[in-house]
C-alpha cells in the first residue's frame, strides 16, 4: 500500500551499475533504506540531486514492515535549500552531518520530534549567513537529547583533559540562538568536536571513526 511521508536523505551507496541503496530518516517510520534504480538518461542527474545527502524530501513508498529494503515510488523536494549545497563551509558541515547521522540514526524508529529537529536545524543553517562555526557542536549536543543520551556535566568532564572541564557547562548551554556568543579558540573547538564524537562512539552501538571529521576540523579552524 502506497504511503506518503517526509524524509531526510542520510546516505547513498552504489550497489551496482544501475542501482543505489539510499538510506533516509523518514517522519513516519524512522530510518529506512531503499533500492533505487539509476536511470540511463538525463533524469539520472536530477535523481542524484534529489537523493544527495541531507536533501529534504517528500516521498511515496510501498512500505513493507518485514522488508530490509523498501520500494521508493516517487520523490519530490519538500524544502529547497538556498545556500547549503553551494557554500563550501556549509557543504563541509553537511558532509560531516550526513555521515554522523547515518551511523547514529540507522537503528532509530519513528520519532516525529527528532525528525522536526533535523529539518528545522538544517533549514536554520541554510538561512544563516554568518557566525555558524559552532553549529556542529550545538547540533550534536542537542541531538543527544532526542537519542536519550544527553550527558550530565560530571560524565562529560571525564572525557576531557586537565584544564578543559570549564568547557562542558558552556557546550551544554548552547543553542542555535545563542551559540554565536560562545567564543572558542581553534584548538578548543576541535577538541570539543573530538570529545562529542568520542561520546557518541561510547553510547551508540557500532559507531565508527568518521572519515569526514578531519575535513571538518580544518574548515572550522
Amino acid at each position: 500500500m502506497m504511503e506518503k511521508t517526509k524524509a531526510v536523505v542520510l546516505h547513498t551507496l552504489r550497489y551496482a551499475d544501475s542501482k543505489n541503496i539510499v538510506t533516509m530518516f523518514t517522519e513516519s517510520h524512522g530510518a529506512l533504506s531503499f533500492m533505487v534504480r539509476v536511470p540511463k538518461n538525463r533524469r539520472s542527474v536530477m535523481q542524484n540531486v534529489l537523493l544527495s545527502p541531507l536533501s529534504l524530501l517528500e516521498i511515496d513508498l510501498d512500505y513493507q514492515e518485514s522488508s530490509r529494503l523498501q520500494r521508493l515510488i516517487d520523490v519530490r523536494v519538500d524544502e529547497p535549500y538556498g545556500s547549503l549545497p553551494y557554500n563550501p563551509m556549509k557543504q563541509t558541515i553537511a558532509l560531516f552531518l550526513s555521515e554522523f547521522l547515518y551511523y547514529s540514526l540507522r537503528e532509530e524508529q519513528s520519532n516525529p520530534d527528532l525528525f522536526s529537529y533535523l529539518v528545522n536545524s538544517l533549514l536554520w543553517l541554510d538561512a544563516r549567513t554568518e557566525q555558524y562555526a559552532n553549529f556542529p557542536l550545538t547540533f550534536l549536543i542537542r541531538l543527544s537529547r532526542f537519542l536519550g543520551i544527553w550527558p550530565d556535566t560530571e560524565e562529560a568532564q571525564k572525557t576531557l583533559r586537565q584544564g578543559e572541564d570549564s568547557l562542558v557547562p558552556l557546550i551544554l548551554r548552547m543553542d542555535f540562538a545563542t551559540m554565536h556568543l560562545f567564543r572558542f579558540s581553534r584548538e578548543q573547538r576541535q577538541r570539543l568536536l573530538e570529545v562529542l564524537n568520542d561520546y557518541y562512539r561510547l553510547h551508540v552501538p557500532h559507531f565508527p571513526e568518521l572519515k569526514s571529521m578531519a575535513i571538518l576540523r580544518e574548515v572550522l579552524s
